[in-house]
């Protein structure tokens, strides 16, 4: 969910109402009544009947006082899956969407979710149907075989069909199966896409155990798994992923990396989108965490695509929390592109912690009068490319750093004033903001890694408690063609330091990044603030 807090209660309707099952008038919160008069089962009713009538769930919560995880609750002891609509499968009005293009650079959004074939959004947390077929396209044939272990209300599964690929759509909800063969019932006018029509494999299966696919049978992975704990995708099910902690779920996405890597083509792709959670308005950097996973079993990362929400922005109650609360509603999620090495041998590839020296300085500064309005809250900052530094100036000096607080300004690939030895403040400030070398190679990051431990290291003494440390990071290539994780690494480095605590993930982005001509990679046109507290 985007923002990670999910309290419909909070909403709750002033209004006087009427009973939807009596019709008698209601002082006080609906639920009650329902309950007092016509039992849970009647007050479950009222709840589905009004999702049955096209209610969202912000309209249910408020006028019935309860939380999102109740009403999913409620919806999946009712349907068996967790569902955004309750409704039958729509009309196919479109076989493809108008104006596709494939996506050329490393940020992804759409304006539309996307609605053509049987694609419908019923399923709750489902990806895009323009996710798939971007990962598709790009990384497979006509007749290769793709396999969505975590296949939820079919969406990869209904993309295979229509780009003429083979596919094995797996998940370990019944409900979720019945589901997929409903919106894969169609048949495409014949030559529509100009290539042979599979029909999907699909049925009941554990993404854990994939026995029965043969080693290197698999050509392409592409799968949205559930994230630990976020959202509930099923009632007491053995095995499903939703329903674990942290610890639990990474543990177990452990052993569907090693069946994923055993049942791929060496040179084979594997696309996961995961996203980060979010607890007591730190941020819980679960994308970070699953990526490690995939790379410690043996994978390559060929690319990191970063897919954020699109038109997200917030007024009145969440932005006044957003900004009284200090904290920024997720918006974003990660789209790793993970390789099978070809050779049998794997090389885990890591950037170097050593590197050559480069030129930075560090500048005190003095915070005067920022504005105040039109503040960024959520975790993807867009802004147009002729103030993009300065916009990001301004959110970080607001948000982090009070009204004549003093900070720090540490430039790195500046010749001027620079020098190789770090010499910092000798009293301690509210804000560090380390910038990463605009120098997109190995040997600067290395330099910049050494650097931000050794910041890191003495946060005690230059940060004020409470204070903050803001890094940059921007990902980039190494010399074999692999794509080197930068924010996961630096914070990798960092997850030793007890006196500092991950406050936000934040990706900026520029408005209108540059169109990239490149047929092998994707333009890398994001780059990461990792923003630590330093704890009292």
């Amino acid at each position: 969910m985007v923002g990670g807090v999910n309290d419909l209660a909070d909403m709750k309707a002033t209004e006087r109402i009427k009973c939807p099952l009596c019709g008698q008038p209601v002082d006080g919160v609906l639920r009650h009544h329902l309950i007092s008069i016509h039992g849970e089962e009647g007050f479950r009713r009222a709840v589905l009947s009004d999702k049955e009538l096209g209610m969202s769930d912000v309209e249910i919560g408020r006028r019935y006082g309860i939380s999102f995880g109740a009403l999913q609750r409620i919806v999946i002891q009712a349907r068996g899956a967790n569902v955004n609509a309750i409704r039958p499968s729509k009309q196919i009005k479109q076989w493809q969407p108008r104006n596709f293009h494939l996506e050329t650079t490393t940020v992804w959004s759409f304006k539309e979710r996307g609605s053509w074939a049987t694609h419908d959004g019923r399923y709750r947390g489902n990806w895009s149907p323009y996710i798939p077929r971007n990962v598709i396209l790009r990384y497979s044939k006509p007749g290769d075989l793709v396999l969505d272990y975590f296949v939820g209300g079919g969406t990869t599964a209904v993309e295979a069909k229509l780009l003429g690929r083979r596919c094995i759509a797996r998940d370990i909800n019944p409900a979720a199966i019945a589901l997929t063969r409903e919106n894969l019932d169609f048949s495409p006018p014949s030559g529509i896409l100009g290539e042979e029509i599979y029909e999907p494999i699909v049925e009941i299966g554990d993404a854990r155990n994939l026995a029965d696919i043969p080693d290197g049978s698999v050509d392409l992975i592409c799968a949205h798994p559930p994230y630990a704990g976020i959202i509930r995708y099923s009632s007491g099910i053995p095995g499903d992923l939703s329903a674990l902690s942290v610890p639990e779920f990474l543990k177990e996405m452990g052993r569907v990396a090693r069946e994923s890597l055993r049942v791929l083509k060496p040179g084979g792709k594997c696309a996961i989108l995961v996203g980060d959670a979010r607890k007591s308005r730190y941020v819980v950097p679960i994308g970070f965490m699953v990526i490690r996973v995939f790379l410690d079993t043996g994978f390559r990362l060929n690319e990191m695509v970063i897919k954020r929400q699109h038109n997200c922005k917030t007024t009145g109650f969440w932005y006044t929390r957003s900004i009284q609360y200090n904290f920024l509603l997720l918006a974003h999620e990660y789209l790793p592109v993970f390789e099978k090495p070809v050779n049998s041998v794997i090389v885990r590839e890591q950037a170097p912690l050593w590197g050559p020296s480069i030129p930075y300085r560090a500048v005190l500064e003095k915070v005067h009068w920022v504005e105040k309005e039109n503040l960024q809250t959520m975790t993807v900052w867009v802004f147009p490319d002729a103030c993009l530094e300065s916009e990001v100036r301004r959110n970080l000096l607001r948000r982090f750093a009070g009204d004549e607080d003093e900070f720090v300004d540490i430039r790195l690939g500046s010749n001027e004033e620079s020098s190789d030895t770090l010499v910092l403040p000798a009293r301690a400030v509210r804000l560090l903001w380390i910038r990463a070398p605009r120098e997109a190679n190995e040997n600067c990051f290395a330099s910049y890694r050494r650097i931000v431990r050794e910041i890191a290291l003495q946060s005690a003494s230059l940060l004020v408690p409470g204070g903050y440390l803001a890094i940059e990071a921007r990902d980039l290539r190494s010399h074999s063609g692999d794509l080197i994780p930068a924010a996961l690494l630096l914070w990798e480095d960092l997850t030793k330091q007890k006196q500092l605590a991950l406050k936000e993930i934040v990706v900026v982005v520029p408005e209108e990044p540059p169109l990239s001509d490149r047929g092998t990679n994707l333009e890398i046109v994001h780059k990461y603030l990792l923003i630590y507290r330093r704890e009292k």
